[in-house]
């Protein structure tokens, strides 16, 4: 965050990983949240481990079995980021505590807008949010999908929440699943590949540390080296890849391999998959 944020009052019910790493973001310098931000979780312990955070309200549901109504009396952003599972339940508990002109992410995957329309009263605005877990260090991609009685203040607004821990893409919901593919799942294909890699490292004879400093790093510095350039990913790999040389040569490898359509139909799959969830497979 380079510049200064203001946001509304906020409630997160759920705050597990996600919510937890959305709630980093807001308490970063430079973003103020005036009202505060109201957060709900199972146990005491849990809620006690965020309670020290200044402007942060924390409540156990085990204590305050309200909590969720609570947390959400006069706040204008509600995040819910609960197991999808409990959302419909979650919703009717806290219906009627929505002030008119409230703003209703969900961060809860494989969940519509229609469903959180359906339940909720006219008056509130629902969206739709897919973050990753690089969000946890700042460094999130979110996707945003606007509901059918949100406008592009509240799409502005849910944009600025997010944009505490990273980048916001914002499409149509429709476009949601496909982006959890990339975005959403993204992160795993990158320790996967990292987890490959190691173990080709290994295989030539290098420690468990010294695999973990070559491979972890040249993620890491490939990775800043493309933020920072303002190359594209094919222009970097050809200035590496010498004319008749080794990088040549293992990446033809990878390219007989069939590298790009291994990705594709992995992220198929996982498109396909978010789609019978959606269902209620």
């Amino acid at each position: 965050m380079s510049t200064a944020t203001t946001l509304p009052a906020i409630a997160i019910l759920g705050t597990g990983s996600m919510g937890s790493a959305i709630l980093s973001g807001l308490l970063q310098p430079g973003v103020t949240v005036e009202g505060g931000v109201r957060v709900t979780n199972r146990t005491p312990e849990k809620a006690q481990a965020l309670a020290d955070n200044d402007g942060v309200t924390s409540y156990a549901l085990q204590q305050t079995p309200d909590a969720n109504v609570r947390a959400v009396d006069g706040a204008k952003v509600v995040l819910v980021g609960v197991k999808p599972a409990m959302v419909p339940d979650l919703l009717r508990e806290i219906a009627d505590a929505l002030e008119p002109g409230t703003v209703v992410v969900s961060v809860a995957a494989g969940v519509t807008v229609a469903t959180f329309e359906q339940i909720l009263p006219e008056g509130v605005a629902v969206i739709r949010a897919m973050p990753n877990t690089p969000s946890l260090v700042g460094k999130g991609v979110t996707g945003l999908a606007a509901g059918t009685r949100s406008s592009a203040e509240d799409l502005a607004l849910a944009h600025a929440v997010f944009a505490t821990v990273g980048e916001v893409v914002e499409v149509p919901e429709d476009q949601i699943d496909a982006l959890s593919t990339i975005s959403g799942s993204g992160p795993a294909y990158v320790f996967y590949l990292i987890e490959e890699f190691t173990r080709a490292a290994l295989d030539k004879g290098f420690t468990p540390a010294q695999a973990a400093v070559l491979v972890n790093g040249t993620f890491a510095g490939a990775a800043e080296l493309l933020v920072r350039s303002g190359k594209t990913p094919e222009q970097l790999r050809i200035q590496v890849t010498s004319p008749k040389g080794t990088t040549e040569k293992a990446i033809e490898v990878l390219q007989q391999g069939g590298l790009h359509g291994l990705f594709t139909r992995a992220t198929d799959a996982a498109l396909a998959r978010a789609r019978e969830l959606a269902a209620g497979a």
